[in-house]
Formats: structure tokens, C-alpha cells, sequence
């Protein structure tokens, strides 16, 4: 028999099998539940039974409530019920509402494993919902870096070798195990990554009192949406499902969420349901910012449900996205504000006991998404919706809806077609809500010299001193900007550097460098992504031969030297208007740019000390940095339209774009090399280009 404490071995374990941790590491048992939902007995016991509806009707919850239980349901939406004819007399009339949901729901409790008899949580299987599920991706680096104990079976020989090409090789078919604990441990992923099965606690009576009570849950938060207060939004389509320590560090977590899951009291008008096209964005997109090394949260698998309808602009196919994650939010409720409930909610971030801690969360709050703001542009990455309920306490980047990665390159470029005042465009970030909401608790921390507020700090609060407190908590503001700033211009300074291969950190280099290299290229109308990459080539003796007859590169012909014209005209092919192009003025902007870069690199030779070949380490680096591989509008565009037309193959181009977007700094397509063997790498090369002009800078809208 295995044990199911909290400490963790290398041992792998089917998904609801997984350990989990202690009560104290568990949202769940230190935030305030709805008390429609107060305790995971009643909620499994009476709520799923009894009244389900509680999940699945939009309402307000209670002020100092910051989470719902709820268990997946992906059904289709509106709900199909039929009143019963004739209506049974002494029945109330919502009854068969509450038995119809009840009938569908996950509380028939299924076999443990034999080699888990005893595992913390339990498999709970609805009677009536029976549907086909299709696994479509798992994500290696995902399942590596979060959850390498979690024993997936065969669920990559099911998807197939990974192949970009239009014929694949009959070698690369899906390969299942003819072992029966890899088929079942595969089976057991997609039930419980798909919704149709959950994970929740047994009852009491046959559970060790070592392992706390558990069961799914949503979220609820406030916020605004394109700058006008919505109220409470909360977790409309997303069910955490599961929380289990990481084995090499038992107090480092990760929650697993579902996305596409159902309705939950937060859903509004909505069906809680994710379509194809939108999940297979966010999966992939979420592992490539974890390459790029951009904050971000995580991507396990996509697991379709093929015969579930979804109306969006047109009908479309239901999809569910997993990701782990260790995010958390911050909100409140759409009543008066609860002070003590924020209290809680801050005290959970991790706060240390007994000192004052809203300033602090402020600023690290503000630091944090600084830093991650100034890797999306530095990488050209547009999030399209930095609405509060999208910003992060972690600063992770998170819900990726309309993003894009930049094309051509424009500093106002906005990827999301409904934000039509571009709020939310490439060069317009900003943090700000969190003080507005801690104001009055750090103008509180503030009265009483430093130290926290305790339990009831917010008890007959006059509508005077709360102004008084908040205002004193505001003074903080003109701090969160320049910390903001300082913080984005230096991560962004030093990514920039780390792009352009410089190792000196000069105060200039913005104005001298960074602006007019973005300049050349949103003038010229260049590939954002692979004019850095072409740059990785450059080296300063390219520029000898002009400098040695003209004294300046500014002044000379670059057709003077074949290696030199052959790098400006690769830098000039990556314009999406190369037609159009002054060809003659362009290299003589390129050359005078070149020219100050080429002495920067030779200033700063001594910082190369021990290196026998500066260039082509300086190379090395620099393709260490740029990516070869982006994800791109038109790619993401051809890659769900093979998922739709044949998921079988499609499954295959999915698993090696991930590849290729969890790698993206590898030669792809036999980077230099002008005839590529094969189709796979003649896909690979492809797959690295601009694309069809008529998809730069296509928007997405956030229907998804």
C-alpha cells in the first residue's frame, strides 16, 4: 500500500491518486466559503443531491464570501428540461429542475485502485452524462516542470508522434499500450481533465482525519471590464479541480483549474463553456511565455468533447483547458465592500504574521507586474484584455483570450477588434486598482504605527474615518507609479540588452539604441521577431571594408562588400512592403544604426574576458534569446483549423507546434540552410515566416 501523507517521493501517480496537501496550504479551508456551500460534507452530501442548481444559477453571493464549491458540469447550455406532464400535485414547482441537475451530477462514488486502496480523494461519476471525449494534447514541459508525479500512461503513443507535414509517416501513428495500468492511467487523466468525473473527499466516516476535506471550487472577484466597474465576475467558466504538492518541494503547490467547465453562480448570462478554437490558443500560448521566460501560468492538456455544442458566432465544438497553476486574485463583492473579508483575503497571500502588510502586497503587486508587462514587450506579446479580474497578485500572465504576438512591428498595434479605443494596445499597460481597494487598510496599518490589522479591525467603521484611512492609504500612489516604472525600464533594459547581445548597462541606451533600432523597423514595416533574430548574425568586421574607404558606414556603399549587402538585404526581406521599400535610404539607416551598434560591441570587448571567439559566442547568446519560432496569428489560424477538420491528424500538428513553441529558440527548418531535406522541415521553415500579408494583424475578439 502507498502513502498518501504530504510527503512526497518520486513516485508517479494516476491523477485521482495524486496526493494533497495539508489543510493549511488549501484555499479552500482559509478563505470564507459561500454559505450556500460551507463545508466540503454539505456540499457533496446535500448541495450535488439535493439543490444542484445552487452551482448552476448566477446570484450574488453573500458579501464576505470568496469562494463557491462547484463541481464541473460541461452540458450543454441552455439546459434542455422538460417540465413533467402532468406536474405531480404536491410537488414544488422547481423540483424537477433541482432532480434533473441531481440526475446529471458527478456523486456516484467509482473503485479505488487496487494499488491505491486508500488514496485522499475519491472518483465521483454522473449516471447521465455520458459523452465521447477526445484527448488532444498533453503538455510535456507543462507535466514536467509542475507535475512530474502525475503517471499520464500512454496518452502521448495515443496523440502520435508530433509531424507538421500534410502526409504523415504510417511510423507515427498512435501507438496505445497493451498494459492495462497505462490505459487506465491515461483513462483516469482525460475523465478528470475533462469534467466528466470529479475528484472530491469521502464522507468522513472513511477518511483518515490526517487528510483534509476537498472539493472543487470557483472563485469569486470584482472588478473592471474596458474601464467601467462590472461588479462581481468571479470564475464564470473555470472549476478548480485539484491542488497537490510538487514532489522536490512539499510547500510549493500547484491548483489545478479547468477551463470550460460549466456553469458556476458566477457565469451571468452565460454557458461556463470554452470552445476548440480559443482552448488550443491558450494551451499554446501558455508553455511558449513559459519559454520566452515571460511570468506566466501553465498548460497540462486539451481534452475535446467532440458531441457538446457550444453557440458562439457560429456553433462550435466544446473544448476543456487545463492548466497549473499557483495564481490568485484579488476582489470583492458587487455590495458594500467587506473589510474584513479583505483582511483574510490578504492574510492568505503569504503575509507574514503581526506586520503590517497592505503597502508591502501593493508594491510587490505592482513590481511584479511591472516586470512581467516589460517581458511581453520586449517579446512583442499583446494580452488584449488587462481587465483587474486579468491581473495577477502573482504577476503571472493569465487568460489568454484575443492576444497576439507582433508582426510588423507598431508600437499602437491593438490585437483585440472589440477594444476599438485601444485601450489595451502594445504600448498601454498600467496597475493601478489593488491601492484603490487597500487603501483604507494600509491608511489603518499607518494608525496604528506599522502592525496589521487584527480580526474586526473594520467593526463600526464611521464613513469619516474611513475616509480618513483611505486617504492616508492613497499617498501611496505616486510611490506604486515610480516603482512601476523603474521596475519595467530596468527588466525591460535588460531583456533588451540580452536581445541585442550587449552585457554593459548604460544610461543611454534607450535613446541610443533600443528606440531607434524599433524605429527602423516599424518604419521599414519589418518582422519584429525575425530582424532580432537576423541580428544574432551581425558582427562588427561587416563593416570594415566600407569604414576603411568612406571613414563612416553611414557614408559608404554597402554594395561594396557582398557579406555586408547580403545582411541588410536578409534584415530588409523580413518587410511585409518589401516592394514599396526606398531600398537605397533603408540601407543607409540600417548602416548608420549598424555602425553605432558595431562600436558598442567592440567597447565592450573586456566584457567577453576568457572567450576565444567574441562573435560567435555573442552569436550563441543572442540565438539563446531571439526566438526562431513564434506563435503567430496565421499559425494558430491553421492549426485549429486541422484540430476541427480531423482531430486524429490534427492532434499531431498540435503536438509539434507545442514542441516547436516550448523550443523556440532551436534552428527550425534547418535555419540556415537555403534547401531544407524533407517535409517536415520544409513545414518547420514555413511555420517560422511572416505568413500570408492578408493575416498581419489580425484581430481576434475575446469570444471564446
Amino acid at each position: 500500500m502507498k502513502s498518501f501523507k504530504p510527503v512526497m517521493t518520486s513516485a508517479k501517480y494516476p491523477i485521482s491518486a495524486l496526493p494533497i496537501p495539508s489543510r493549511s496550504q488549501l484555499l479552500i479551508h482559509n478563505l470564507t466559503p459561500d454559505t450556500h456551500t460551507p463545508s466540503v460534507e454539505e456540499f457533496r452530501a446535500k448541495t450535488l443531491v439535493e439543490s444542484p442548481s445552487l452551482q448552476r444559477r448566477a446570484r450574488l453571493l453573500p458579501a464576505p464570501c470568496h469562494f463557491s464549491h462547484v463541481a464541473p458540469f460541461p452540458v450543454p447550455f441552455p439546459y434542455d428540461i422538460e417540465p413533467p406532464v402532468p406536474a405531480a400535485a404536491d410537488d414544488k414547482s422547481t423540483s424537477y429542475i433541482e432532480h434533473w441537475l441531481a440526475d446529471r451530477e458527478a456523486v456516484h462514488p467509482l473503485p479505488t485502485y487496487p494499488d491505491y486502496p486508500n488514496p485522499p480523494l475519491r472518483k465521483y461519476a454522473a449516471k447521465n452524462r455520458d459523452q465521447p471525449l477526445d484527448l488532444l494534447g498533453i503538455s510535456e514541459t507543462g507535466l514536467r516542470d509542475c507535475l512530474p508525479h502525475l503517471d499520464v500512461g500512454d496518452a502521448f503513443a495515443v496523440i502520435g508522434a508530433p509531424s507538421l507535414a500534410h502526409e504523415f509517416d504510417d511510423e507515427g501513428d498512435p501507438q496505445p499500450s497493451d498494459v492495462e495500468e497505462a490505459v487506465s492511467a491515461r483513462q483516469d487523466l482525460i475523465d478528470v481533465l475533462s469534467g466528466q468525473f470529479t475528484l472530491m473527499s469521502a464522507p468522513a466516516d472513511n477518511t483518515s482525519p490526517d487528510i483534509a476535506p476537498f472539493a472543487p471550487w470557483s472563485m469569486r472577484y470584482s472588478g473592471h471590464q474596458f474601464g467601467s466597474w462590472a461588479g462581481q465576475l468571479g470564475d464564470g467558466r473555470a472549476t478548480s479541480i485539484l491542488v497537490t504538492p510538487h514532489p522536490s518541494d512539499p510547500e510549493l503547490t500547484y491548483e489545478l483549474q479547468l477551463k470550460g467547465s460549466g456553469r458556476t453562480p458566477f457565469s451571468r448570462s452565460a454557458d461556463g463553456l470554452a470552445v476548440l478554437r480559443s482552448s488550443i490558443r491558450e494551451y499554446l500560448c501558455s508553455e511558449a511565455m513559459e519559454a520566452l521566460r515571460i511570468p506566466t501560468t501553465r498548460a497540462l492538456s486539451l481534452v475535446s468533447l467532440p458531441a457538446l455544442p457550444v453557440h458562439r458566432e457560429r456553433v462550435e465544438t466544446a473544448c476543456a483547458f487545463n492548466g497549473p497553476t499557483n495564481m490568485f486574485f484579488f476582489g470583492g463583492g458587487q455590495q458594500k465592500p467587506d473589510y474584513e473579508g479583505l483582511r483574510i483575503l490578504g492574510e492568505w497571500t503569504g503575509i507574514e504574521e503581526g506586520e503590517a502588510w497592505g503597502s508591502r502586497l501593493v508594491l510587490d503587486v505592482a513590481r511584479r507586474n511591472a516586470k512581467m508587462v516589460a517581458g511581453w514587450q520586449a517579446y512583442g506579446f499583446m494580452h488584449g484584455v488587462i481587465n483587474t479580474d486579468n491581473v495577477s497578485v502573482l504577476g503571472l500572465t493569465i487568460d489568454y483570450g484575443p492576444y497576439a504576438f507582433m508582426d510588423v512591428f507598431d508600437s499602437y498595434h491593438i490585437c483585440n477588434h472589440t477594444d476599438e479605443s485601444g485601450r489595451y494596445a502594445y504600448n498601454v499597460y498600467a496597475v493601478r486598482a489593488l491601492l484603490n481597494s487597500l487603501a483604507p487598510l494600509i491608511g489603518a496599518e499607518a494608525e496604528l504605527g506599522g502592525k496589521a490589522v487584527s480580526a474586526g479591525w473594520a467593526e463600526d467603521l464611521t464613513q469619516e474615518k474611513l475616509e480618513q484611512w483611505k486617504e492616508k492609504g492613497l499617498e501611496l500612489q505616486d510611490e506604486v507609479e515610480r516603482v512601476t516604472q523603474e521596475t519595467a525600464a530596468v527588466e525591460y533594459g535588460r531583456l533588451m540588452r540580452k536581445r541585442l547581445g550587449l552585457r554593459r548597462q548604460i544610461s543611454n541606451d534607450e535613446s541610443q539604441f533600443f528606440s531607434p533600432f524599433l524605429n527602423l523597423m516599424e518604419q521599414q514595416k519589418l518582422d519584429f521577431h525575425s530582424t532580432f533574430r537576423t541580428l544574432s548574425i551581425f558582427k562588427p568586421s561587416l563593416l570594415e571594408e566600407i569604414k576603411s574607404t568612406t571613414g563612416s558606414a553611414a557614408n559608404g556603399d554597402a554594395s561594396s562588400s557582398f557579406a555586408l549587402q547580403n545582411f541588410i538585404t536578409k534584415l530588409l526581406d523580413g518587410s511585409s512592403d518589401a516592394d514599396s521599400l526606398d531600398h537605397g535610404k533603408a540601407t543607409g539607416e540600417w548602416l548608420a544604426w549598424l555602425e553605432r551598434y558595431a562600436k558598442r560591441i567592440q567597447e565592450e570587448q573586456g566584457e567577453w574576458a576568457g572567450v576565444a571567439d567574441v562573435d560567435a559566442e555573442r552569436e550563441k547568446e543572442m540565438k539563446a534569446s531571439n526566438p526562431r519560432f513564434v506563435l503567430r496569428q496565421w499559425l494558430l489560424e491553421e492549426v485549429i483549423s486541422r484540430v476541427e477538420r480531423d482531430s486524429d491528424s490534427g492532434k499531431r500538428v498540435l503536438a509539434k507546434v507545442m514542441h516547436m513553441a516550448c523550443n523556440p529558440y532551436e534552428p527550425w527548418g534547418a535555419e540556415g540552410d537555403e534547401r531544407p531535406d524533407g517535409e517536415e522541415e520544409k513545414e518547420e521553415r514555413r511555420f517560422c515566416t511572416l505568413g500570408e500579408k492578408k493575416m498581419l494583424g489580425f484581430q481576434c475578439s475575446c469570444s471564446s
